[in-house]
């Protein structure tokens, strides 16, 4: 028969992996609401972005895209970064500026990871990665979300030979030191990322 000291211990230790699974599913729930508002203001951000590119290229042509890039870009990315009181932003395989853009190490470990795994057979279009990351300052959830390159990327992305001179003109003049060309169609451009500061008790 249990003695009374062995079924406290029993007690105690059964209530320790209850209360140690409940607390497992509460973060995993927590961090399932974390990743699914995270990917909605990646595809906000993509997407009214993508209609600016395709306004400004209709209304002045390609070259009318650098403007978007340069500016439009970045006022979103704030604007969405205020609202939600995380940092928005677009980092690149290589860049246009590097003052812009620039992935730290863990954003470069993970567009590497994005890499191998379309080299595996997966779509871009279906890739994202989360997880809470520690730092310095502290404990952040933070989410990236691939950017591939479409066709009309190739405008100012492209191989030297697809890059209009009208357009390679102004990148040069304003971006004096690109790497952000010599991509191909379907190749990986960059990222949203998402980086979410973690609270006690505020989401």
């Amino acid at each position: 028969m249990m003695t009374r000291n062995r079924l406290h211990v029993v007690r105690a230790l059964a209530g320790s992996v209850a209360v140690l699974v409940i607390a497992t599913s509460m973060a995993y729930a927590d961090q399932t609401e974390r990743e699914q508002a995270a990917s909605e203001v990646a595809e906000a951000f993509l997407g009214e972005l993508g209609e600016a590119v395709t306004r400004e290229m209709i209304k002045g042509g390609p070259r009318e895209t650098i403007k978007v890039y340069a500016e439009l870009a970045q006022d979103i990315a704030g604007r969405l970064s205020r609202e939600h009181g995380w940092r928005v932003t677009r980092v690149g395989t290589r860049v246009r500026n590097p003052l812009l853009g620039m992935p730290d190490a863990w954003e470069q470990k993970v567009l590497a990871e994005f890499a191998a795994r379309a080299a595996k057979g997966e779509a871009f279009a279906d890739m994202t990665h989360h997880e809470v990351v520690s730092e310095p300052a502290g404990q952040y959830f933070r989410f990236m979300k691939p950017i591939a390159i479409q066709p009309k990327c190739l405008f100012c992305h492209g191989l030297s030979d697809q890059i209009p001179e009208s357009i390679r003109s102004v990148l040069r003049m304003q971006y004096p030191f690109d790497a952000a060309t010599g991509y191909k169609i379907g190749e990986l451009h960059g990222a949203v990322s998402i980086k979410q500061p973690l609270r006690t008790g505020n989401k």
